[in-house]
């Protein structure tokens, strides 16, 4: 699904360079769950955001199903990111005057979807995070677990296969990160690859491999032996 090779981005301001990524290598396969770990100004950030098409290397190779990025234009970028990709943020980014259902609806609507399935399809994003009780109300109606999982039902809307969450637990008391996680195993599952960015060990070790950086560069990459599961509490 993904390829990276020599991966390199850098930041000019002023006459002045910073290296935020100094050549990483990779692949993630179909139907993966990987952690992005390290300290802050790592590069994790970075690489999701080029991994989403949010941003562009300034050297290197990056494909996505074997489609460069170096290829494509901003509006083509948009157009994959917005039906082959999902995100999640850790500050939620809902529209506060806007329903749960309405907010859900948004990636249907830039992604052209007929008026008479947006409901229907929304609805059963939010059903799918156990918030169909929500449907009417507004983001300040709600904990900030449920607002975290209403960002959820908007990233997974339009079925993308790939799944971002930058810290999708970091405002979260435990319990309600607990949730969170527990949807994003179920999302694997279900045959969604998941790439997870955070700081907190805990919560790395329920995907199945922790890609690990330091001063722009992979410092390991290794298999998760003894995942955690969110649902039972269980080393499996």
């Amino acid at each position: 699904m993904i390829y990276a090779r020599d991966v390199k981005k850098e930041y000019r301001n002023e006459g002045a360079v910073t290296t935020a990524l100094a050549g990483v290598n990779f692949d993630i396969k179909e139907g993966e769950f990987i952690t992005i770990m390290g300290p802050s100004g790592s590069g994790k950030s970075t690489l999701m955001h080029i991994m989403g098409f949010l941003d562009r290397p300034s050297s290197g190779t990056y494909k996505f199903r074997d489609q460069s990025i170096s290829d494509l234009s901003d509006d083509e970028l948009a157009r994959v990111r917005n039906k082959q990709m999902g995100f999640v943020f850790q500050t939620f980014n809902l529209l506060p005057r806007t329903t749960v259902l309405d907010n859900v609806k948004l990636p249907l609507i830039y992604a052209g979807i007929p008026a008479e399935k947006e409901e229907e399809m929304a609805r059963q994003a939010i059903e799918s995070v156990g918030l169909e009780e929500r449907l009417e109300h507004f983001p300040n109606q709600l904990s900030g677990g449920e607002q975290q999982r209403v960002a959820i039902a908007r990233a997974i809307v339009n079925h993308p296969p790939l799944i971002f969450a930058d810290e999708p637990t970091g405002n979260l008391d435990s319990k309600s990160g607990q949730q969170i996680m527990e949807i994003l195993q179920k999302l694997n599952d279900e045959g969604h690859t998941i790439i997870l960015v955070t700081h907190e060990k805990y919560t790395s070790e329920m995907a199945k491999r922790i890609i690990f950086l330091r001063d722009g560069k992979i410092e390991s990459d290794e298999i998760v032996n003894h995942r955690r599961d969110a649902r039972r509490g269980l080393v499996k």
